[in-house]
């Protein structure tokens, strides 16, 4: 007896091919038309599940990563930040430093683009097949101190220890207290041999120390993330947000008559 064009999108749907499914009569009326093989049409229908699975799992990855914005790295200004070459930026997009659990550890003034040369780098590894969670440090210290109480600071932290990259924005922007850093700790110690870790900081490591206060936590964690890491100091006199702002005085003025 044959099936119903219904009947078999239902069976599809049974076993988990929802995207085939949706798409089954497209695929039936353009094999009909291109007088397709059996094995042909075998081939783009599987090809077409998997690409869709692909495509779903990079939109939820990217919505876990929790990226302030989508700037990609194609779009990062390479030949106005003299510290890093095109061919050095070519080079963290292959992720090989990935793979060997090397950190990125990029420091500079507010606004030479720390911020969106990590974003990039993270969008482009989950786009390469990598979990990456980004997270500024202020929000990092809030969801660590409410772990233990919170099933969202739990979710968060979860994912976080679950990546291939973790990206902590603003490092040592502010100071903490002896839990506090010790809660950071703990999680750069988790993250160590497990992840590669990207930090973007206005401060060098030389003036961690004063931030976290206690010199053993410090060492601890310094030892840790500077092992195997990849230091880019960020040295243009002019913030890249003031040179590319927008101003109202920049703007056409029309005289109303």
């Amino acid at each position: 007896m044959t099936q119903s064009l219904e009947q078999l999108q239902q069976q599809l749907r049974t076993l988990r091919l929802s995207e085939t499914a949706n798409h089954l009569p497209s695929l039936i009326q353009e094999a009909e038309s291109q007088d397709w093989t059996y094995r042909t049409f075998l081939e783009h229908l599987t090809s077409y599940e998997l690409e869709r699975r692909d495509e779903k799992l990079i939109e939820k990855r990217l919505k876990w990563a929790t990226f302030p914005f989508y700037k990609t790295i194609d779009a990062f200004q390479v030949d106005e930040q003299q510290s890093l070459s095109r061919r050095q930026i070519n080079q963290l997009k292959e992720f090989t430093w990935l793979d060997q659990l090397f950190n990125l550890i990029i420091l500079g003034p507010p606004g030479v683009g720390k911020t969106h040369l990590a974003t990039g780098l993270g969008i482009e590894a989950i786009h390469q097949g990598y979990k990456v969670s980004f997270i500024s440090m202020g929000q990092l210290i809030q969801t660590l101190k409410t772990e233990d109480v919170t099933r969202k600071s739990q979710t968060r932290m979860k994912r976080i220890r679950d990546s291939n990259l973790v990206i902590i924005d603003d490092l040592m922007f502010m100071a903490m207290d002896s839990r506090e850093a010790n809660l950071f700790f703990h999680l750069i110690n988790d993250l160590y041999d497990n992840a590669s870790v990207i930090l973007t900081s206005n401060k060098g490591p030389n003036e961690w120390g004063e931030l976290l206060g206690d010199p053993g936590i410090t060492t601890a964690i310094l030892d840790r993330l500077l092992h195997r890491a990849e230091v880019t100091h960020f040295r243009n006199d002019d913030s890249y947000r003031m040179k590319h702002r927008s101003s109202i005085f920049m703007k056409k003025v029309f005289k109303i008559n």
